[in-house]
């Protein structure tokens, strides 16, 4: 299989794994839905740490804030809890001397305080005068009574806990909310709570508000979310929180904003007032934006104010919750702030993003938003992935992570709004191992394979070239322009009869060892050895602009080289080598070729061919180098051209130019320069039948080249020309019979 198809196969298999994780996100592939649910919940708790100070800084509540707190040490000064209504009264008026405006009890008052007159009474048994003379002290000892008289009048609200299976109802509920659609409860889609727990009639009926502080939380056990409405006999009732502020900022009846989904409606927004619009999910509970870790909001020991310290501490006008952070009380939670959170500072967090109206929230085309996310990216880097290098996927990789937390966090720290994180960071994830697998299992073997099969035939540079871009090469047949190189030792019949046939061997892998590693070296492609000769092409498989200079280059290196090794097999006691070199550029078919026993990757063509019969007239000319005319429009003049003739050769109808290659521009002489203008106006005297200016031309240019047998070549055709004259329309070419 092709590179090109591997990778289009990658791309697919890429596709398919987005489509299947985006599917499992939406929850339509059972039994991933959970896991990815819980990562998201583990991301989400990590940015809720980073984004916690970045979206606050160091401000503090626009309203401040106090946790009064009934910690160990005011249990040390105290002792064990539950403490006595009446000091609990006379921490009531001490917070609200030093100026507090409401005081929250994170704390249930469920159970009355037994009298100690009761108690007494029960001790002295039948004694009806000493009975009769402590009962007037009832009404004074009474705990529960001096707690609702510190309430009256006072913004206090205390706390209670909803049950959504235990039908028991214990103690005073508050009057449920004030709504302005009361009729839309019966038709809400939240949860119904069974029974509760609630203060007592007195304490209930003393405070000016009571709210729930249920907390319930996430599959995990961490507390992301507060529950803001709760539902009970088709009446909504408020948290805690809800109801602080309600007290705190005078409001009376809320609007809530509902869509219908189904069957029921669901709970989008609570309006506590026109300017305080709290967004919820559909069972009204709000996410909750923790201002830091434990400890962000001031903290008052209890047991410390009791003793007369730390009221000045209490801003005035301050709310005030009062809560325990004692181990032994129970109201330690696990938050993504940290695994020991106190409950009353969940309160805290929630009173503050009320009254600051700063949400989180999961906005409705959240769903919506996080798929077109997930589809768009996944499809891009399906697509873009499997025609990378690794650095450059992991390059993609560090991006597009770095560029998604970009984009959620300006969002959650712009808006509030949270979308999803880690479903599109794994999916990258997912999608960069799948091609860095898929190219190490696949595109390596195909890496591999391409070397096998041009590792023979093309210099090893050239094959990792190839190696980066394997898709796209193969040993499909094409055609294009090349130039095509014979090269042939001349007299090896002879030469092969003067020599051993193991001493033939050794001289032929001398020879071709340095002619291959120079062809290699000008980017040439080996084709085939055939005895003596070797044949060569530049432009395939790797495109070559330059391939007829480099083709020439690498002729003219040959001969170079042909003669040094010449003297050396001479010292040696070989004969001497000699070779002629035949160039031709054109259009040729390129490939595999061959049968299903053997095949080879080489060209074929009319091009080729004639490039045979150019290295045949080498020695016709007496020179060791002749090309084609196209080689010789193509190559340029990077070289100085000799032309040679006007030729048919065997098995060409039309005639064509063939030039030697003399030398590379640069060293060119004048004398030679001086020589080929004469040879060109000899030429074109030939041409025009003026045999006795064309005669004289190639006489002297013999006198000044004695070696050269192409002059004495032309002198001989003028004379033979002179004896039979040539028709009348000779177009100045020779017809070339032999091979």
């Amino acid at each position: 299989m092709s590179v090109a198809r591997l990778r289009r196969w990658a791309a697919l298999v890429g596709l398919l794994l987005v489509v299947a994780l985006m599917a499992a996100r939406l929850g339509w592939v059972a039994g991933f839905d959970q896991p990815l649910e819980r990562l998201e919940l583990v991301t989400y708790d990590l940015r809720m740490q980073a984004n916690a100070r970045m979206r606050h800084g160091a401000e503090p509540p626009s309203t401040p804030i106090v946790i009064v707190d009934i910690d160990e040490r005011s249990l040390q000064r105290e002792g064990h809890w539950p403490w006595s209504r009446q000091r609990m009264a006379e921490l009531l008026d001490r917070l609200f001397a030093a100026g507090a405006a409401v005081v929250a009890f994170d704390i249930l008052f469920a159970e009355p305080q037994r009298n100690p007159v009761d108690a007494v009474a029960a001790a002295l048994g039948e004694q009806p005068a000493l009975i009769d003379a402590i009962t007037p002290l009832a009404d004074q000892l009474d705990g529960d009574r001096r707690f609702a008289e510190a309430m009256a009048g006072e913004e206090v609200v205390l706390g209670y806990v909803f049950s959504p299976v235990d039908r028991l109802r214990v103690g005073q509920l508050p009057p449920p909310l004030p709504l302005t659609q009361p009729a839309l409860v019966a038709e809400l889609g939240m949860p119904a709570e069974q029974g509760y727990t609630a203060p007592l009639p007195i304490l209930a009926q003393a405070a000016a508000a009571s709210g729930f502080f249920s907390i319930v939380p996430d599959a995990d056990g961490l507390v992301r979310r507060v529950q803001l409405l709760a539902r009970l006999d088709d009446q909504l009732y408020g948290a805690l929180a809800v109801e602080t502020v309600r007290q705190f900022l005078f409001f009376d009846e809320l609007h809530l904003e509902v869509a219908r989904i189904g069957e029921s409606q669901q709970i989008e927004q609570i309006w506590l007032d026109a300017d305080l619009i709290v967004p919820t999910d559909g069972h009204g509970r709000m996410l909750i934006p923790y201002r830091g870790p434990r400890g962000t909001f001031p903290y008052l020991s209890a047991g410390e104010l009791l003793s007369g310290g730390a009221q000045d501490a209490i801003p005035d006008g301050a709310i005030v919750l009062v809560g325990t952070t004692a181990p032994g009380l129970f109201d330690l939670r696990a938050t993504p702030m940290g695994p020991v959170f106190p409950g009353v500072e969940i309160q805290a967090n929630v009173v503050a993003a009320l009254l600051d109206g700063d949400f989180l929230v999961v906005p409705s085309w959240a769903k919506g938003a996080n798929l077109v996310i997930g589809v768009v990216l996944g499809i891009l880097l399906a697509l873009l992935l499997p025609r990378l290098a690794p650095l450059a996927i992991a390059l993609v990789l560090l991006v597009t992570l770095v560029l998604l937390v970009v984009l959620t966090e300006t969002f959650w720290l712009r808006a509030g709004l949270i979308l999803d994180l880690a479903t599109p960071m794994l999916m990258v994830v997912v999608l960069v191992m799948h091609n860095l697998l898929w190219g190490f299992f696949f595109e390596e073997r195909a890496e591999r394979q391409l070397k096998e099969m041009f590792g023979q035939y093309v210099p090893p540079q050239l094959v990792e070239e190839m190696s980066e871009h394997p898709g796209d090469f193969g040993f499909e047949g094409q055609s294009k322009e090349l130039s095509v190189l014979f090269a042939d030792i001349r007299g090896f019949t002879t030469l092969s009869e003067s020599l051993p046939a193991d001493e033939l061997k050794r001289l032929l892998n001398r020879f071709f060892t340095p002619m291959t590693r120079i062809i290699f070296d000008h980017r040439g492609t080996i084709d085939k050895y055939i005895g003596d000769l070797v044949m060569a092409f530049w432009g395939a498989p790797v495109d070559d602009p330059e391939h007829a200079a480099h083709a020439i280059e690498a002729a003219l290196t040959m001969l170079a080289e042909t003669e040094r090794l010449s003297a050396e097999f001479t010292a040696q006691g070989w004969p001497p080598v000699a070779i002629g070199i035949g160039i031709n550029s054109g259009p040729m078919n390129v490939g595999d070729m061959g049968s299903e026993y053997r095949r080879a990757y080489t060209v074929l063509g009319d091009a080729v061919n004639l490039a045979s019969r150019l290295e045949g007239t080498t020695k016709y000319y007496g020179v060791g180098l002749v090309v084609g005319e196209r080689t010789r429009a193509l190559a340029g003049e990077r070289f100085v051209w000799r032309e040679l003739d006007r030729v048919r050769v065997k098995g060409k109808q039309q005639p064509v130019h063939v030039y030697q290659p003399v030398c590379r521009a640069e060293e060119a002489t004048a004398a030679l320069h001086d020589e080929l203008a004469q040879l060109e106006a000899a030429l074109a005297a030939y041409r025009r039948q003026q045999w006795e200016a064309a005669e004289a031309a190639f006489t002297a240019l013999q006198q000044v080249q004695p070696t050269l047998d192409l002059y004495a070549l032309y002198l001989e055709r003028i004379a033979e020309l002179r004896r039979e004259p040539p028709p009348a329309d000779w177009d100045g070419s020779w017809v070339r019979t032999e091979k």
